[in-house]
């Protein structure tokens, strides 16, 4: 046996098999395979089981690993099966191939040419072939069957063709002679229907597995070749052993002797296992896994190849799927077998819940789900090999952990085998079973070889349905298909490439498919036709004739002819025929007339020959007919109709309108004058009629076009013209401020035309901020107050054409209020900096901008807004933040300058080198010092920079940096550093895996439930991802149905979801470092009848009938018993118990009188009794129900008469040929139970007559007759001879001979005793043939059985064969405490022999100890080990005769347990801490730590230990002792929480009072005893809090309070207060600062557009000022702009309007300056005018469009002098400086002068209205 991936060694091994020949007789023939081995084997070819030697023809040529052999001169008598055999000293390898020699089909007689006296002979005439002559035609073909072994088969085919073609029958491509002996089948012509054909019937008379196959059945004549095949499956009879004919030489292969070979695959790949097996008969072979015969299924494929090899393949191999698999195979001659030990390795990543397998109905759906270790796991799914993509077929869903693929619209081709991968190609495996119509689908492809036989199988849920199979949607020829009961096959023999494609099979609505590929071999093409030649015939037609090809293609092949036109260089395919002879051309083949040239070539499926050109050419003329004709034609109103026809040849026609003949001589025309135009048009073959600008009237017109030979017309139908649009032409953009109102028109040309409103492709429906009207031919859209979300592209759609208007809805400007003036910020490094912006609107956008450029948020940036307050923080300010940084909110700014100071700032705290050790999982603190409080610092790990997340915090508190690892991992171990400036401190950090840790429940579990009740245990583990193992009882439970095994995060459940007693126990959760302990007790429930209420019953019923009690019990699991007269019943055919959830039933199919009785049916705690009476029937004859047939028997023979009653007690009267009959004459009367009997012990001629039966001394009574006769017996005798059988041990053997008569006597001996009926042995007849059956057979049971009957006998022998002992369950791996009882066990295919099975242990048996014991039971055999050992860890094994399993048995220490654990303890700072913990054992020596840190003895730090209990006590504790306090003992770890809180915080120095100028700063300052506290500063009572004007500080111990730019309302009492401690309160007291103006403002005269600057300079350089024009004030933006250089004011006012002149006012506190601005304005002009004239048609719009010189200018509108005002007809529209006059639904009368005047200028426009 090979194995897929072959095996690592040095035996032979053959990389290249020989593959079959097949050649003619008298040709080369070579066989070659490539064979490797260490040493290089010698390698010997065989025939027959004998060594071949090199003589004149054959020779062995070798060219390193390649042998080969060949054989020269071929002959029929070299056919056969050859043996490549390789030896070397590892070991030995064989291969074998067949030699098939053919015999040369003889020479058919050459045709004669065809007489030259004969130039024009008709088509056919030169073909050689007579009249009705062809190639063969299948009129019946063969039928595929499904039969059981031992069965006859027919298989018959007729054929028709004539001459009468030859057959021959072919298996699997092999001539029947090569496979099978003569004896084994018959071939039987039989003649065909008229003797035009012939038929042939294969007879196989004994089917043998083997047999199995594809039988083709060839017919060949002179004229082709045809084939047709059918499938024969031959199967196992059921529950019948098979047996051996007869004994015979030895098999041609020894039996396998050494151990199996062992085969590893990894899970989730394929492995392929080979034998090849030889031997006459053909062997039939058998695969076998552990001791279990393997059928194919979906993950097992059981085939042969092409080599001969038999080939089992495990798809997908999964852990189940280990173990022994061993090929046998047998035949007449014997047995042998070959085995191998498939191993699967497992990954180490696996998936927490694989898949399972599932069902689903067709149409329905199914689902898979699985779940990976980590969600973050990717995963894909497949079909077999296909991936699945996700869409509506295959959705896929990941949530969590679960993985779960849907199936829906389940199909007959989805059921199969799915995967769910992982990464490292990591799978899990289920089937997916789909329930139909179709139960055995297709597969899904199928590849097979050119000229091989392809065979495609269903089966079917209902026998004797018809299906339909198909190709590429074509229905398949019925001659291929086959259906018996359930199974539906299709036979193609010999595929080629035309049968490729996608083959299917429909029953109803369910359909399964597979694809269909043929692999092409590589042929020659077929030669060229000869003696072509040319005769010019008739007229406009000409005779091509010529001969096939010599020699004659083997396939199939056609004659394809073509034609050129003389003087192109075009050919031209004319047409295809099969025959060669002689082909007529007409002129209708050609499209045009001219001189023409021919030539013909061969082709097959194997390509084309060359082509052969006939001598001379053809003049033929085309004659006219239509390719394609006139159709209908459809088309609006005032379009152009075009009518077209294409004919096969260039011809003039004529064209017809309404019956009436167009002038085809022009290129255009008129029907009459002033009716409808026309064009006619010809390019070619084509034929066009145009009809220019059809009317309405002329719908229903027929055209008709004519020429020599064809006729055709066609109507024409005008449609009414579509709808369009007036206006808007264009796209139109408008825009809108909110709450204007918004008009939307669009106009159409017709009235009352429907049309629908679009909003960025959303249809609109009505509402009250939404109004859609039509009025006439206009549409409008209005929206009442439009908002900002109103604005987008808005679609007026009719009938295929849309209007468009793109709308903006803006909001008002915004301003800003705070701050008005240009404000100044100065910081030092680190310092947090805020700069607020109020604006008047909260839904105002603001940008934020830095020396021009726009600022985005970031780490450094951030961007706040809170209502209409909008801030910019810089949280730790650098030098480079500093600038100038304006807020701008629409048209306005407001400007902010920042100037940051650099301070520079050093470590503290480490000084040096820090190490931290701690366990995973545990918080880690990394602490650093600063100087300042501002400083910022970098951490890195390892050189690379840390970045913040949940699993790494950094903080920042004071002049305090700490990099916190809330659970460490141990890749967070590595060197931190805390840089700043040119400085940084190291950090250590070394983390290491903590042990498993039960952290609930700490002590024994207590729990009692009832029955059905769910009991859940649950641990809680310290880690997520440690392995538990659950035992009960000592032993490791399995995960079932009635136990569930839960993992949810770092819990562990044990689930019983309906317990019951028996599952009681004590249950323990083992974590490998530590276990809990749970005691179970399940008691039963009240058991309580609920139904019948009585507790007794009185029932009746008739005899015989139906009886049935019930009653219902609670809870619905009860157990009841059932009595009858106070005995328990138990259940048979005649009293049936039942229970069906809560109800009981006892059941008497068909009681009888004997049946009554009182019936108690009994709970636990309750029971009911029923009282059954039953009234008796008639007296009845029960069986026979008819007269009987007559009894004839021999002299001195036995007869007995026997009838049934329907009552056991009746009375009967006998009477003989209508006389009495008394018992003593010869005649015993006997009554059994209901059974009334008449016993002749030895028959006379006396005894013959009539035997009457009848019940009771009444005339009516029934009675029953019966007739005896008496006659001579013939002589008794053997007509078969007994076959001798050889069974296996186990096995039945069954002797079967036939006897004449068959009613005769006969006697069966073995070993020369008489044998007697028992369990072991069983007589049987059945006709004539008489079995003996002896049931499994033992070794001893061998020996002679020898048949008697009469004077003759005959004897055969029973030969027994030793079964092999094998272990179906395996030895498992086990893991056990010390001190505790193991139990190893394993399970035998057979009950084995005392000492059959052995037990070693590391390979030797095991030594002599009390605590082991070995008990056998059944098939299971125990090793049992009490109180283990550590000296007891190793490897133990179970050894048989021919079966080994290995397993190891771990065991570790007793585990060391906390009986009291650590406490968190928490303390003032300079306090001391105890902790104490108690362990299970004395003596431990551990260590302690704080902080991952190991602690030393010292003066602020003792330890003790006594007996179970360990202490710690540290004394004069700091803050920055806080942490984890742990012990560590070996493999235990316990830790406790230490935390120190820092003592009370004073105020050392508190704040003074302090006496400020307005505009200058104030400083508050206190002194603190702690330099890490909070200060909360108050005013006036109310607490502060930091903004622009007002900053904290704390520098050390200090506490800073600063008020820049003081003002009145800051003056006030100010207070500080830290925890309880409070300072203050203090005044502070701000003095008015006086400003008067230097130099004011001075009067300004600009003109409209220019810009106008006022200055004023006051004393005080940061005084605030306010600017207001005309009593309103001023904010910088838009065309005003403010600035302040020291103490001069500047106001800049741009692009002056007329409306700005007034009065100019600064003022700076008490001080102002007044000055006045004056606005010349310019005149208003026009920019751009109308047109002098513009013309519009009647029912249109008319608009007029002006520009002026600048916006909010005024126009008037004017017609003939008179100004015109808004209303319906006019609309006056203005856009900026672009004013508007629309004219609606012009008419006649609005024709004349418009004008529009603007300020002194004035246009005209001359308007003119076209239309009525």
């Amino acid at each position: 046996m090979k194995a897929g991936s072959g095996d690592q060694g040095s035996p032979p091994c053959f990389l290249r098999f020989p593959r079959p020949v097949r050649v003619v007789s008298g040709a080369e023939a070579e066989l070659k395979c490539v064979v490797l081995g260490e040493p290089p084997p010698t390698v010997v070819w065989e025939k027959g089981g004998r060594p071949l030697a090199a003589s004149e023809r054959l020779s062995f040529p070798a060219d390193g690993a390649e042998h080969g052999l060949l054989l020269s001169g071929a002959r029929p008598a070299d056919a056969g099966v050859y043996v490549c055999r390789a030896r070397n000293a590892a070991g030995e390898a064989y291969a074998a191939a067949a030699l098939t020699v053919l015999q040369p089909p003889e020479p058919a007689p050459p045709a004669p040419a065809p007489p030259a006296a004969r130039p024009l002979q008709p088509p056919g005439a030169g073909d050689g072939a007579g009249a009705g002559e062809g190639a063969p035609v299948f009129l019946e073909g063969p039928r595929s069957q499904w039969v059981l072994r031992g069965a006859q088969v027919e298989l018959a085919c007729q054929v028709g063709g004539l001459p009468a073609p030859a057959l021959h029958w072919e298996k699997d491509g092999m001539a029947l002679d090569e496979v099978w002996d003569s004896g084994h089948f018959t071939l039987e012509p039989r003649g065909a229907q008229g003797a035009r054909g012939a038929g042939l019937t294969l007879r196989i008379l004994a089917a043998r597995l083997p047999d199995s196959g594809v039988y083709v059945c060839h017919a060949r004549n002179a004229h082709g070749h045809a084939q047709a095949g059918a499938l024969l499956q031959v199967h196992q009879p059921p529950e019948s052993p098979p047996q051996d004919p007869d004994d015979a030489p030895k098999p041609v292969l020894e039996p396998l002797r050494c151990a199996p070979k062992t085969f590893w695959v990894n899970e989730g790949k394929h492995a392929k296992f080979r034998c090849y097996v030889m031997g006459k008969p053909e062997p039939e072979i058998e695969w076998h896994w552990e001791g279990r015969p393997l059928l194919s299924d979906r993950r097992r494929l059981m085939y042969r190849d092409r080599d001969g090899g038999f080939v089992l393949k495990v798809l997908y191999c999964q852990a189940k799927d280990r173990g022994l698999y061993v090929c046998a195979a047998r035949n007449s001659a014997g047995q042998t077998l070959s085995a191998v030990q498939l191993h699967v390795k497992e990954p180490r990543l696996r998936f927490t819940r694989p898949l399972q397998d599932v069902e689903g109905r067709e149409h329905g759906i199914a689902v898979l789900e699985c779940k990976v270790p980590n969600s973050r796991i990717p995963t894909a799914w497949f079909r077999e090999d296909q991936r699945l993509l996700p869409c509506r077929k295959y959705e896929q869903i990941e949530e969590g952990t679960v993985r779960r693929l849907i199936i829906h619209r389940l199909k007959a081709d989805d059921d199969g085998v799915y995967l769910c991968e992982m990464r490292g190609r990591v799978r899990t495996v289920a089937n997916v079973t789909v329930k139909g119509p179709i139960l055995k689908r297709l597969p899904r492809k199928l590849d097979v070889l050119e000229g091989e036989n392809a065979v495609l199988l269903v089966e079917t849920q209902e026998a004797g349905v018809e299906g339909r199979w198909s190709r590429d949607g074509e229905d398949l020829p019925t001659t291929c298909q086959s259906s018996s009961g359930h199974m539906h096959a299709l036979v193609l023999p010999g595929v080629t490439r035309e049968d490729a494609g996608e083959v299917t099979f429909s029953l109803g609505n369910s359909r399964t498919t597979t694809l269909l590929r043929v692999k092409c071999v590589k042929h020659s093409p077929p030669g060229p036709p000869v003696l072509a030649e040319m005769f010019k015939g008739h007229k406009n037609t000409v005779l091509l004739t010529w001969k096939p090809p010599e020699p004659a293609p083997e396939t199939p092949f056609i004659y394809r002819l073509e034609r050129q036109e003389v003087g192109s260089e075009d050919w031209i395919q004319c047409f295809s025929i099969e025959k060669a002879g002689a082909v007529e051309v007409p002129g209708d083949c050609v499209p045009s007339e001219g001189d023409y040239r021919f030539r013909v070539c061969t082709v097959s499926e194997h390509g084309r020959s060359p082509h052969v050109v006939f001598h001379g050419s053809a003049h033929l003329v085309p004659t006219a007919r239509l390719v394609a004709g006139l159709e209908d034609v459809q088309v609006y109103d005032g379009e152009d109709a075009v009518f077209s026809l294409d004919l096969s040849t260039i011809i003039q026609g004529t064209w017809f309108l309404n019956g009436e003949e167009l002038k085809s001589h022009e290129p255009e025309g008129q029907v009459e004058p002033g009716a409808l135009r026309y064009q006619i048009e010809q390019k070619g073959l084509q034929h066009r009629l145009l009809l220019r600008a059809v009317q309405h009237q002329h719908s229903g017109a027929l055209v008709g076009f004519s020429c020599p030979g064809v006729q055709d017309s066609a109507a024409l139908t005008i449609q009414e013209s579509p709808v369009h649009i007036l206006s808007p032409q264009d796209k139109v953009a408008l825009t809108f401020t909110t709450s204007e109102r918004v008009v939307l028109t669009c106009e159409l040309s017709r009235v009352d035309f429907p049309a629908r409103w679009y909003k960025d492709g959303q249809e609109l429906e009505p509402s009250e901020s939404l109004v859609v009207k039509m009025e006439g031919r206009k549409h409008r859209l209005i929206l009442p107050a439009a908002e900002v979300q109103d604005s987008g592209e808005f679609e007026c759609r009719t009938e295929g054409v849309s209007a468009f208007f793109s709308v903006t809805v803006r909001d008002p400007p915004v301003h800003i209020l705070d701050p008005r003036e240009h404000v100044f910020v100065h910081a030092i490094t680190s310092e947090c900096v805020m700069l607020t912006c109020e604006v008047d609107r909260e839904d105002a956008p603001v940008r934020w901008y830095k020396d021009g450029q726009e600022v985005e948020e970031s780490d450094f940036v951030v961007l706040e807004k809170e209502g209409p307050h909008h801030r910019l923080v810089l949280p730790a300010a650098q030098p480079p933040d500093g600038g100038e940084f304006q807020c701008v909110a629409g048209d306005e700014r407001a400007y902010f300058t920042v100037t940051i100071t650099d301070v520079s700032s050093w470590i503290v705290y480490p000084s040096g080198k820090v190490y931290v050790a701690a366990v995973r999982l545990e918080r880690v603190v990394l602490t650093c010092e600063l100087c300042r409080p501002w400083a910022e610092v970098r951490w890195t790990k390892d050189g690379e920079e840390v970045v913040e997340s949940p699993a790494l915090l950094l903080q920042k508190e004071d002049t305090v940096r700490r990099l916190v690892l809330p659970a460490v991992q141990l890749e967070d171990s590595g060197e931190y550093l805390c840089e700043i400036d040119d400085e940084s401190a190291s950090f250590t950090v070394t983390v290491t895996e903590p042990p498993v840790r039960i952290i609930y429940p700490r002590d024994e579990v207590t729990l009692i439930a009832v029955s059905l009740e769910c009991v859940v245990l649950t641990c809680e583990l310290s880690r997520e991802d440690a392995p538990v193992r659950w035992y009960k009882d000592g032993l490791e439970v399995e995960e079932s149905e009635a136990l569930v095994l839960e993992s949810d995060g770092p819990h562990r459940r044990l689930v019983l979801p309906a317990a019951q007693p028996e599952q009681g126990g004590e249950f323990v959760c083992d974590a490998g470092d530590d276990s809990a302990f749970f005691t179970v007790t399940v008691t039963a429930p009240p058991a309580r009848i609920v139904h019948p209420a009585a507790r007794s019953l009185d029932l009746q019923f008739r005899a015989p009938g139906r009886v049935e009690l019930r009653c219902e019990v609670a809870p619905a699991g009860s157990q009841v018993r059932w009595y009858k007269d106070g005995l328990e019943v138990e259940a048979s055919d005649t009293l049936q118990l039942g229970a069906e959830g809560p109800a009981r039933t006892l059941t008497l199919p068909h009681a009888q009188p004997e049946d009554a009785g009182e019936y108690v049916c009994e709970t636990r705690d309750e029971a009911v009794t029923f009282n059954v009476s039953l009234a008796e029937p008639p007296v009845q004859f029960l069986a026979p129900d008819a007269a009987p047939a007559p009894l004839c028997v021999a002299p001195g023979e036995p007869v007995v008469l026997s009838c049934e009653l329907s009552r056991a007690g009746a009375l009967v009267f006998w009477s003989h040929n209508g006389r009495p009959v008394q018992e003593g004459e010869g005649l015993e009367l006997r009554a059994e139970g209901p059974r009334r009997i008449l016993c002749i012990p030895a028959a006379d001629l006396t005894h013959a007559g009539l035997y009457t039966c009848q019940s009771g001394s009444a005339p009516e009574a029934p009675s029953l007759n019966f007739t005896v006769q008496v006659a001579e017996p013939p002589l008794a005798r053997l007509v078969s001879e007994l076959t001798p059988l050889t069974v296996h041990e186990g096995d039945d053997a069954t002797f079967r001979c036939e006897v004449s008569p068959p009613d005769a006597d006969v006697t069966w001996l073995r070993n020369g005793t008489v044998v007697t009926p028992g369990p072991q042995l069983e007589i049987a007849q059945n006709g004539s043939s008489r079995t003996l059956t002896v049931r499994g057979c033992q070794l001893d049971d061998a020996g002679t059985v020898t048949a008697r009957a009469g004077g003759t006998a005959t004897s055969a022998r029973l030969h027994v064969r030793e079964t092999e002992l094998l272990f179906l369950r395996r030895l498992q791996d086990v893991r056990a405490e010390e001190g505790q009882d193991v139990c190893l066990q394993v399970e035998t295919g057979r009950v084995g022999a005392a000492g059959a099975v052995r037990w070693v242990r590391g390979g030797e048996p095991l030594p002599r100890d009390s605590r082991m014991s070995v008990a056998q039971d059944g098939h299971v055999c125990s090793l049992f080990i009490h109180g283990v050992v550590l000296a007891d860890q190793g490897t133990y094994g179970c050894e048989s005769r021919h079966d080994r399993t290995l397993a190891r048995l771990s065991v570790r220490p007793k585990q060391l347990r906390v009986l009291r654990p650590l406490e968190d303890v928490t303390i003032v700072e300079g306090g001391s801490a105890t902790f104490q913990l108690e362990l299970s054992q004395e003596g431990v020596t551990g260590e302690w730590a704080r902080g991952g840190v190991r602690l030393q003895p010292g003066p602020k730090c003792h330890m003790h230990a006594e007996s179970h209990t360990h202490r710690l006590v540290l004394s004069g504790l700091g803050l920055a002792d806080s942490g984890c306090i742990s012990f560590t003992a070996d493999s235990l770890r316990c830790a406790a929480r230490l935390t120190v809180r820092e003592a009370p915080v004073t105020i050392v120095r508190g704040p003074q009072d302090l006496e400020v100028t307005e505009g200058d700063t104030a400083t508050l300052e206190c002194e603190l005893s702690q330099a890490l506290a909070d200060v909360t500063w108050e005013k006036d009572g109310r607490p502060l809090t930091p903004s622009p004007r007002l900053r904290l500080q704390a520098l050390g111990t200090r506490r800073l309070l600063q008020l820049r730019r003081c003002g009145p309302l800051d003056a006030g009492t100010y207070s500080c207060a830290v925890g309880a401690a409070r300072a203050g309160p203090v005044r502070l007291l701000v003095r008015e600062r006086s400003v008067s103006v230097l130099s004011g403002l001075r009067p300004v005269r600009a003109r409209e557009g220019d810009s106008a600057t006022f200055e004023c300079t006051v004393s005080e350089v940061e005084a605030a000022g306010s600017w207001e024009l005309g009593g309103r004030p001023l904010r910088p933006g838009g065309h005003v702009r403010i600035r302040q250089e020291g103490r001069k004011h500047i106001l800049v006012l741009s692009e002056l309007r007329p409306e700005d002149a007034g009065e100019v006012r600064f003022q700076a506190g008490p001080a102002q300056s007044v000055a006045q601005l004056e606005v010349e304005a310019l005149p208003l002009q026009m920019c751009r005018r109308p047109p002098r004239e513009k013309t519009v048609l009647v029912g249109r719009r008319a608009v007029l469009e002006v520009t002026v010189s600048r916006s909010g200018g005024h126009v008037c509108w004017m017609r003939e002098g008179v100004e015109l005002c808004p209303g319906d007809k006019y609309e006056l529209r203005s856009h900026g400086p672009t004013h508007s006059l629309v004219i609606h639904d012009v008419r006649p009368e609005d024709q004349g002068t418009y004008c529009c005047q603007a300020g002194r200028d004035s246009a005209h426009t001359r308007l003119l209205v076209e239309g009525s």
